[in-house]
């Protein structure tokens, strides 16, 4: 593999673990937010994905959790850490997805970053060993 490649699959899986566990961390922030202080969120009637807020402060926190420790994987070069990463990512997607009408533009800007991670993690090639 050429170096000009070689420095862009290790930028790519850099950002992409330290954008797991910025995510990470803003999903586990966001999960403390509606478990202390569940009034912050709006209430939403008719919802089709209508949980309580304290579930979704425990799906979210359990949900950050698992992002910031499959980044810190991916940073250090984990080869299962790419594709769990990709998962949980996906997972971090639909969760905030479904928890659109209680906050959405923190929802948007996490789904943003997910799909940021996804696709870092889905176009760096790590170099093969031989």
């Amino acid at each position: 593999m050429s170096d000009t490649k070689q420095a862009w699959a290790g930028g790519l899986s850099a950002f992409a673990g330290v954008m797991l566990m910025t995510v990470g961390t803003l999903t586990f922030l966001n999960g403390l937010a509606a478990l202390f202080k569940d009034e912050f969120f709006a209430v939403v009637n008719g919802y089709l994905y209508k949980f309580d807020i304290t579930a979704w402060g425990w799906i979210h926190l359990i949900l950050g959790i698992l992002l910031v420790t499959v980044g810190v994987f991916v940073l250090i070069g984990s080869g299962w850490a790419r594709i769990a990463g990709i998962v949980v990512a996906a997972l971090s997607l639909v969760a905030n997805f479904m928890a659109l009408p209680y906050y959405q533009w923190w929802a948007v800007i996490i789904i943003a970053l997910d799909i940021a991670v996804i696709w870092a993690l889905t176009v760096w090639n790590p170099p093969r060993e031989i």
